[in-house]
Parts: structure tokens; C-alpha cells; sequence
């Protein structure tokens, strides 16, 4: 099997686009969290609170009538696919339309605008509002077919639309494309736009952050404190491809995508399983052929919601001990959704590459049921980290574990 290493890293977030500007903020005590004025006339949602990307326009950023088929999700998507091939030194090249070029990427969902205009058809009988573009930026595969027609992607594509785990499968399933032989370069990741549809799936099972006073401390993952999650939005994409393309192209190696594990909890809906949590990382390890003791830091999952951090502290803690610093990164930007495992997979990459890693924001006091993982808490630390984990954890009980080595 081939080995199958990262050329390519790009990335939207509410901190910024790019690894210095969201360093220097995070040691500035920021997060991209704030109060969603918007959402005031939205009497029956609870929540206030969300990572808004205030300063990406997706109606300008691309021509009017290369955007036509794409809302705001697909743009953020685009954009990162775009930043990241051109790190990885792709764009405009011919190896992305012979074929052996394709795409994994997903999010929760399309873009909910044009949503709104089929439900106004089916309550009223008119179609005001929708065209024939609508329903493109409405499905849930809409990031990775914008992708592939902005690009000229003739591969294989792989939709993955699975809640917090869409953008995290879609580098697992990439990876595991390359290393089969399917193909020879994969755009691989995550995206999701904010907003309130999202945040009142949350609000109705009483999972969201209501802390609306303090916007900045309200995601505190893992903290006795906590009380809840808040949406946020975002994208990333890793252009992932065989070692042996990426010396022949004479491209450097930013990281290696050494192992992935994905299962399912097959017992509830929304309710996390801790066992099923820890054996997927298990078959990480296994894939990886490493050792718990191999891997030097922990990317979790961490939505600051009751049930669903302390299965993961559970898991984790079960697999790996409490020896190996572990933070999780929405404090920072809330929880993005299908976005999350790119982003976080993205930015771990980032940290092993600078030496050093945030600390859990608004993390202060452990709860005592999520005792156990080495967790970052405080300042951040500057670590030497050559194997790193990257876990997510989504509704329907699905479950992955990225293993990834520095180059």
C-alpha cells in the first residue's frame, strides 16, 4: 500500500484564514465567538451565540456566474479547496483532469436559504424564489460537486454528509483512496455556514450554550461549568496525495496521513458511546501500526456538551491513558460541524509543524466526570510533536480517528 502524505493545507475560520493570523489570536485570549444580533427576532431560540465568519462575503468572492450554483457553504468550501491547491502547487494543473484526481469532502448540510423557498412552495403552491440552481446549493453534497466542477476534478468523488464527522471522514476516505490506488491526489475535507436551523437542532435538546451575556467564555469544553455548545462556521481542505506523485513533483511534505479508524455506536441517535468511541481509536493505532505510547498529542472532539464530553473523556482516557496533553479547539471557534474534522485536522497540522498548541479555551475546572486525559488547560505550551490523533464524534454515533505524522 502507498504511503500518502499532505501537500496542501488551506482553511477558513472566525479567527482568520490563515495559521499566523489564528495563532496570534488565540494567544491573545480570543475566540470567534459572539452575539448573533441577527438572530434576536428568533424569539423561540434560546441560544444568541455563534462563530460567525464576519468578514467573508460569499456574494463576492467568486463571479456571479461561476457562483450561481453555490451558497455560502459551498464558497467557503471552494475558497479553502482553491488556497489549498495552490500551496500544494496544482492550480491550473493538468494532473487534476486525467482522471486519477478526485475529491471527499461533506458537510451537515447545503446551504438552508433555498430551503426556505421549497417550503414556502409546498405551503403556498408558488415558486417564487426558486430557479434552477437551487436545489444544487441546497444539497448536502453540495461542497463537493462545486469543488469538482470549479476544478475540473474527473476522479473519484466521495460525498461525505455526516454531521461532526463529515469533514474528518472525508480525509479518512481520501486517504484511504490514495493508499488503495484509486487515485493519485484527493481534495479532502469539511464545510458548513452558519446558521440558526443549526443552532435550534441544538436548542431543542437542550445542548446549546445560553451563556449570552459572555460570548467569549461560553464554549468551555470539558469544564464543570460548561452548558453547552455553540455553532459556529467554517471550512478546510487538505490536498492529500501519494508520497511518490509528491517527489516527483518535487513538492514538500507538510504531514503524512498514517491511519484511520471510523465505526459506528449502533445503540443511539444522539447519546455517544464511549466503547465504540475507544475502539474506533483503536483501529487508528492499528491501521497506523502504532502503540498509544506512539502519539504525543491528542486533537478531541470537545463540543462542550454534557453527555458527549464525558463519553469522550471516557474513551480517550481508556485508549491513551493520562499521559498525553489533549485539548480540543471549540472554545476557540465553536463547533462547526461538518467542517470540525477538517479544521481541526488542518490546524493539528499547522501546531506540529510550529511547536506549539493552544490550550483548551475557557477550560478551568475539569468536570469531575471528565477527569482523566492529560488535558491543555491554561496557557498554550510549545511541544515537540512528531504523532498526533485527531478524534470526532458525530450524531448517529459515528466515530473517527485520524492518525497523522509530521514531515
Amino acid at each position: 500500500m502507498r504511503r500518502v502524505v499532505v501537500t496542501g493545507m488551506a482553511g477558513v475560520t472566525s479567527l482568520g484564514a490563515d495559521w499566523p493570523t489564528i495563532k496570534a489570536a488565540m494567544q491573545a485570549g480570543r475566540t470567534g465567538i459572539r452575539y448573533m444580533h441577527e438572530w434576536d427576532r428568533l424569539a423561540d431560540l434560546r441560544t444568541k451565540l455563534g462563530g460567525a465568519i464576519d468578514d467573508f462575503d460569499h456574494t463576492t468572492i467568486y463571479p456571479r456566474k461561476r457562483a450561481r450554483s453555490m451558497g455560502r457553504v459551498a464558497v467557503l468550501a471552494v475558497r479553502a479547496a482553491e488556497g489549498a491547491l495552490a500551496q500544494a502547487g496544482l492550480l491550473g494543473d493538468p494532473r487534476l483532469r486525467a482522471g486519477r484526481a478526485g475529491i471527499a469532502f461533506g458537510s451537515s448540510y447545503g446551504s438552508t436559504a433555498p430551503t426556505q423557498d421549497f417550503g414556502r412552495f409546498m405551503s403556498t403552491g408558488k415558486a417564487t424564489g426558486l430557479n434552477a440552481t437551487s436545489y444544487i446549493r441546497m444539497m448536502s453534497h453540495t461542497t463537493a460537486v462545486n469543488i469538482g466542477v470549479t476544478f475540473g476534478l474527473t476522479g473519484r468523488i466521495i460525498t461525505t454528509s455526516s454531521a461532526c464527522t463529515s469533514g474528518s471522514q472525508g480525509i479518512g476516505y481520501a486517504f484511504e483512496t490514495i493508499r488503495a490506488g484509486q487515485a493519485d491526489i484527493m481534495i479532502a475535507g469539511g464545510a458548513e455556514e452558519l446558521c440558526p436551523t443549526m443552532a435550534v437542532v441544538f436548542d431543542t435538546l437542550f445542548a446549546t450554550s445560553i451563556s449570552n451575556d459572555s460570548p467569549r467564555t461560553a464554549s468551555r469544553p470539558f469544564d464543570e461549568d460548561r452548558n453547552g455548545l455553540v455553532i459556529g462556521e467554517g471550512a478546510a481542505a487538505l490536498i492529500l496525495e501519494s508520497a511518490e506523485l509528491a517527489c516527483a513533483r518535487g513538492v514538500p511534505a507538510l504531514a503524512e496521513i498514517i491511519g484511520f479508524g471510523t465505526n459506528s455506536d449502533g445503540v443511539h441517535i444522539t447519546q455517544p458511546t464511549a466503547t465504540t468511541q475507544a475502539a474506533a481509536q483503536c483501529l487508528a493505532l492499528e491501521d497506523a501500526g502504532l502503540t498509544p505510547g506512539d502519539v504525543q498529542f491528542i486533537s478531541g472532539h470537545g463540543t462542550a456538551t454534557d453527555s458527549g464530553d464525558i463519553a469522550e473523556a471516557q474513551s480517550t482516557h481508556a485508549v491513551f491513558g493520562d499521559r498525553i496533553p489533549l485539548h480540543s479547539l471549540k472554545g476557540h471557534f465553536g463547533h462547526t460541524l461538518g467542517a470540525c474534522g477538517a479544521i481541526e485536522a488542518w490546524l493539528t497540522i499547522e501546531m506540529m509543524r510550529d511547536g506549539w498548541f493552544p490550550a483548551t479555551a475557557n477550560l478551568e475546572t475539569v468536570d469531575p466526570l471528565c477527569v482523566g486525559p492529560n488535558y491543555l488547560m491554561g496557557a498554550g505550551e510549545s511541544l515537540h510533536v512528531e504523532i498526533a490523533v485527531s478524534n470526532n464524534f458525530a450524531f448517529g454515533g459515528i466515530n473517527t480517528s485520524l492518525m497523522i505524522r509530521r514531515c
